[in-house]
């Protein structure tokens, strides 16, 4: 393989197959879905993505077939192209969330057969929702006697349906609803606020907790006093609002004074948007929230700014604060906490640790004592660079944990550039001449026309690991964690006539003749819209990887490629000649963990050999990471896989959908 292909990889496969045999078992809480069901939506409250299923496996894996298909396209008055929901599976039903209107479906599991659908006409407070998704999924309530089905529409309102037949509960809130833009601390108004939430309502014994979402904060003019993400807990039964955790403290609370000049009173965001996870045992909840209004300036918001970027700690029954620990302080990278903290049990050193693994855009693995909130292993506070934006307030410090390694790359040098020949090096160097480069933390520039055009950064907004997190084998003790190294552009532009800090975000400035330019938008191939080195990424593969950490030690075990070779690569002129292995690609990936196998599809669409657009499904060996079979989809996985046991067959079901290709939930099981 080409050195430059993967780096710090780690281990052997007789090396990892060893910690099989000398991991200590500990008092695990979370063990993976159970029973053959899936009824949440990590697997259980942990967030583990963990079965522990075996008759699907290295044998049998390119022998799986469709066992059916569900489209969503019905589903709402636009055709659905991104469904990013991982249903449930409970006792022979499959339920998720699909559509441009978040409807919910109950599936016959077995079949795929509709059984009952629900969604709710929102008016305006839907169209003006922010991220029109249909949504992560959604979450299972029973008793014992009564089963409920719990989602957050489009427009804010968290809502409870009789799991057999699909109607509101009409002992919920108000006829089965919950008006989540009220009772909420502040005022805002119903039909404009921004304010809603993609991931699922967590569920735990009989509390509901719901976090929040907003627009994304690129816009510091308009977007600095926006609404605040608070979090709550409702009784599942009657809907009754339990308590609420001020992400943003008030005047008076704990953290209100890392927030200068008073600026908590009018910042806003500071919600929680990614996976929240719980451990019942322990009576705590784990919030992985994210940074204040706005994403990249923040000189109206001096200070470190509680709780932006913390990882939080809350009693389950009263929302108060136990411990908390912040990632990144007064965050200016849209670095955010977007994806569930990972409850794990590990041995270190002999000593059974409760711990809660917290992966991030940054791709770095913070870990911590889920009981007390002290780090596994030490956390260092290490000078960052500083810059020179005016009026903003910079951190002279960010936390960089010591274990394990980062697992993808961070900031930007010239041996990130791309190498595959040594003309695409020279026409990548030239670009980047014109930006800043440097570490990670490296702060955004105000963009010249003379240059800096911007900083370039490794990792966030799109890279690392975003919204679908890892998976954890709680049998080895191995985390695995899929994620991307995509170049992003960070510049800032004052407006015409006006000062700091009315500064606009403006990422993306336009790059040389010879490059692209930088952005957001685009997907499929290597380079997702960014800069370009005629046509592919401007910087070097893997475009995409899976890690496996040893949680035990705090080591990356080995690291793979994962995706096929994007076809603005493969079929490049300027690569004629040349075999460039597996690349590997960007996308929004969630991996799956069973008894033998590490399962996760690809992201984008390339040409497969029999000359169709497609993308691949992809089974690894767990412990050493090699291929252990592949079967094609019809498109790229949009939502992160789960799997079931029914009827003495096992199922693999997930979301795909792309552009131009409508979305839908597709089933394998073997023949």
């Amino acid at each position: 393989m080409k050195k430059s292909l993967l780096r710090n990889i780690t281990g052997t496969a007789a090396g990892a197959a060893m910690l099989l045999f000398a991991v200590t078992t500990t008092g695990r809480a979370q063990s993976g879905a159970k029973n053959g069901d899936w009824s949440t939506y990590g697997g259980d409250l942990a967030n583990t993505r963990y079965a522990a299923l075996e008759q699907i496996n290295a044998q049998n894996f390119d022998k799986l077939q469709v066992a059916w298909r569900f489209s969503t396209a019905n589903l709402g008055p636009r055709v659905e192209t991104n469904l990013e929901s991982t249903p449930l599976m409970v006792k022979g039903v499959l339920y998720s969330t699909g559509g441009t209107r978040r409807a919910v479906v109950a599936l016959d599991a077995a079949t795929g057969e509709q059984l009952w659908v629900h969604s709710e006409r929102e008016g305006a407070r839907g169209v003006n929702a922010p991220h029109q998704l249909s949504g992560r999924g959604l979450a299972y309530w029973t008793d014992g006697k009564e089963e409920r089905i719990l989602y957050v529409t489009l427009g804010y309102q968290l809502v409870a349906l009789d799991a057999k037949t699909g109607m509101p509960v009409s002992s919920f809130g108000q006829n089965g609803l919950i008006d989540l833009k009220q009772d909420d601390d502040q005022v805002m108004d119903i039909d404009t606020a921004d304010i809603g939430l993609n991931s699922t309502p967590v569920v735990a014994g009989d509390i509901v907790v719901v976090g929040a979402l907003h627009s994304n904060g690129n816009i510091p003019k308009t977007g600095k006093t926006n609404v605040k993400g608070y979090v709550r807990g409702f009784d599942a039964k009657t809907g009754k609002r339990l308590w609420i955790f001020h992400t943003i403290p008030k005047p008076g609370e704990f953290g209100y004074d890392t927030w200068l000049n008073d600026s908590a009173t009018y910042t806003g965001n500071t919600g929680v948007w990614g996976q929240i996870s719980v451990d019942e045992a322990l009576g705590l909840v784990y919030l992985p929230v994210e940074l204040p209004t706005s994403d990249f300036y923040g000189g109206h918001r001096p200070g470190n700014g509680l709780f932006g970027e913390t990882l939080v700690a809350l009693d389950l029954k009263t929302g108060v604060r136990k411990w908390h620990y912040q990632l990144v302080h007064h965050g200016i990278w849209d670095m955010d906490i977007p994806c569930a903290p990972m409850l794990i049990d590990i041995n270190v050193n002999g000593q059974l640790i409760k711990a809660v693994a917290q992966p991030t855009k940054q791709a770095l693995l913070y870990t911590f004592d889920r009981v007390t909130g002290k780090p596994v292993w030490p956390i260092e506070e290490r000078p960052v660079p500083k810059g020179d934006v005016p009026g903003e307030w910079y951190s002279p410090t960010q936390p960089f944990p010591t274990k394990p390694a980062a697992y993808d790359r961070q900031g930007v040098t010239i041996d990130d550039l791309i190498d595959f020949t040594p003309e695409l090096r020279k026409q990548a160097e030239e670009i980047v001449s014109h930006y800043k480069l440097g570490p990670a933390f490296t702060p955004p520039v105000v963009s010249k026309a003379e240059g800096p055009l911007a900083t370039l950064a490794l990792g966030p907004p799109n890279g690392g690991t975003n919204w679908p997190g890892g998976s954890y084998d709680p049998e080895t003790h191995i985390l695995y964690v899929f994620s991307q190294t995509e170049i992003a552009p960070f510049g800032l532009l004052p407006p015409s006539g006006a000062n700091p800090p009315d500064i606009a975000y403006v990422q993306g400035n336009a790059a040389p003749a010879t490059g692209g330019r930088g952005g957001r938008g685009g997907g499929g191939g290597g380079g997702r819209g960014g800069i370009t080195v005629q046509g592919m990424p401007l910087v070097k593969p893997p475009y995409g990887r899976i890690s496996a950490i040893d949680m035990n030690k705090g080591e990356i075990l080995w690291q793979i490629a994962h995706g096929e070779t994007p076809d603005v690569v493969r079929n490049s002129p300027a690569l004629k000649g040349l075999t460039i292995p597996r690349t590997g690609r960007v996308g929004m990936i969630g991996t799956l963990v069973t008894k033998s196998l590490l399962i996760a599809g690809e992201a984008g669409f390339f040409t497969m050999p029999n000359g169709e657009r497609g993308a691949m499904l992809r089974a690894y060996d767990k412990v050493s990471g090699k291929d252990a079979g592949a079967v094609a989809m019809p498109a790229p996985q949009t939502g992160s896989p789960m799997t079931y046991m029914l009827n003495g067959k096992q199922y693999l079901v997930l979301a795909i959908g792309g552009t131009g290709v409508p979305s839908e939930l597709v089933a394998y099981k073997l023949p």
